[in-house]
């Protein structure tokens, strides 16, 4: 990693924050500040019930634009970007024409439920210990693998392309890397691979026993990357210069990097669309019996680092729900002040298992729920059972991790649009009995993936610069009595048993 001195000359670092319901850009300085940032939504789309996709042609001309408009708020030129960093929703998935570079279908998003069958199929034939063992990770619909599968079987002779090397697979940093480059590189880095039922995360490589049992032909896979490297450079059309495209990182890796948690032990949890709590476990990946996943954190350099991961599927989305589903309110945000109404939610559980239930259940046939409603049952305590479902949801994760890591918790970083909500935040701390505390940027992914690219140009020296960088915000200590803590989670698990094996489908 030994950079030119043009690289050095750069004065900023571009993230590129692709995400599950909007692309986001930041424009970083030295110090880790964002300097200038664009963000534009794009549509969801259900084709059925637990069905989500996106068109990749949204996803890309939304992360363009606020590429180009989080520039020009910053009032820099190309030229002025020692590199570019992209992360990303991950596991979704996007199928397209190696020459065209058009997709073939609309991309499979992570929390589509669409593979479920394809699931059950592979658990039945006596083959998930084997995922497990050579992946880290369960069978299920969340991962990419069987998203590729299920869109090959669709017919029109896709496989036969595939095999062909015609089509083209990528996780969305990979569909937007070879746009930024112009074609010139179909790459994707070792946590985005990780996610994918595909990659073998002890040798480090796409595993051919695997690509064999759900069908998928090698010919349309990335090539696999470190995290920290450049790649190529963008198309000069895009930006009016070429910029190194130098770091790539799945979202909640990307996070855990960029707070800075680089010890065995140190923990984040990231309250997003879905909530994904991630713990660094060091140079050996740590196997899970209780739900979580073994994961790869990062490559840097030479030096490999793994991490146990909980999946939550809907966190942030039960917010959304509550806007756009059942119009409480105007704005994510109005949220913690219909929350403030009242003091508690009364007895009220949302257990919000719209796609399913990830870690660690793992149950795709569970079903959102809400109950302990009675007569006096007013919106701000359904608004308020919904935010605090984050924070059980997490602990029913901490749970599990704490068991198999041997790693006690002493202290959670916490980042994504949701930790800007304090009542959520001092809930988690007191559910938890642990400190929560908040960095001064919460939108850490986008971070965590400039200083990954900042890293591979010499922008930033190392991991001590990173970790310099990392300034607290506020701090919630735990205020909640024992006894009062373990009732309210008691009733957690009574409401989650009721929304286990629920549709039939």
């Amino acid at each position: 990693m030994s950079p030119s001195t043009s690289l050095r000359a750069g004065k900023y670092v571009l993230a590129l924050d692709q995400g599950t319901t909007s692309s986001r850009a930041i424009v970083f300085d030295r110090s880790g500040k964002a300097v200038a940032s664009s963000q534009q939504e794009f549509p969801q789309i259900f084709p059925g019930p637990g069905h989500v996709e996106h068109d990749p042609e949204a996803i890309w001309s939304t992360q363009l634009q606020t590429a180009k408009d989080a520039i020009a708020k910053a009032r820099i030129s190309a030229t002025d970007l020692a590199a570019i960093g992209v992360t990303n929703q991950r596991e979704t998935t996007v199928l397209w024409e190696k020459a065209t570079g058009k997709p073939v279908a609309n991309a499979i998003v992570w929390q589509s439920r669409v593979t479920a069958p394809i699931c059950d199929r592979l658990k039945a034939a006596g083959h998930e210990s084997l995922f497990r063992k050579k992946t880290g990770l369960v069978v299920d619909a969340y991962f990419s693998g069987t998203k590729i599968k299920h869109l090959l079987d669709s017919g029109d002779g896709i496989r036969e392309r595939a095999a062909k090397g015609e089509i083209l697979f990528g996780t969305i940093d990979s569909f937007l890397i070879w746009r930024l480059t112009g074609g010139k590189c179909h790459i994707t880095d070792v946590s985005n691979a990780s996610r994918t039922l595909l990659f073998n995360i002890h040798t480090l490589e796409w595993d051919d026993e695997l690509l064999r049992l759900l069908d998928v032909p090698r010919a349309m896979m990335p090539e696999v990357k470190s995290s920290s490297e450049v790649y190529g450079h963008t198309d000069p059309k895009l930006f009016g210069a070429e910029i190194p495209v130098a770091g790539d990182a799945g979202d909640q890796q990307a996070a855990l990097f960029g707070q800075a948690c680089f010890d065995p032990g140190t923990a984040k949890n990231t309250y997003g669309t879905g909530c994904f709590m991630l713990m660094n476990t060091g140079a050996k990946p740590v196997p899970s019996e209780k739900g979580l996943l073994t994961t790869v954190a990062w490559t840097v350099g030479a030096v490999t680092t793994y991490a146990l991961e909980g999946s939550v599927f809907v966190a942030g989305a039960a917010v959304q729900w509550l806007r756009d589903g059942l119009k409480a309110i105007k704005a994510s945000p109005d949220v913690e002040k219909l929350m403030a109404e009242c003091k508690d939610t009364d007895g009220v559980y949302l257990v919000p298992a719209f796609v399913g239930l990830g870690a660690p259940y793992w149950d795709p046939r569970a079903r959102g729920i809400i109950v302990g409603l009675t007569r006096n049952t007013q919106m701000a305590h359904i608004a308020r059972a919904a935010v605090e479902a984050m924070a059980y949801q997490t602990r029913d994760v901490l749970e599990a991790m704490q068991a198999e890591s041997k790693l006690p918790l002493t202290t959670l970083k916490v980042d994504g649009g949701a930790a800007a909500n304090a009542m959520l935040l001092q809930f988690q701390a007191d559910l938890l009995s642990v400190t929560v505390r908040r960095p001064v940027v919460a939108e850490t992914t986008a971070l965590g993936a400039a200083y990954l690219a900042g890293l591979a140009v010499g922008y930033w020296d190392g991991f001590a610069d990173v970790t310099k960088n990392w300034a607290l915000d506020r701090e919630f200590r735990p205020k909640m009595e024992a006894t009062e803590r373990e009732r309210l989670y008691a009733g957690w698990k009574k409401a989650v048993d009721r929304s286990l094996d629920w549709a039939t489908d």
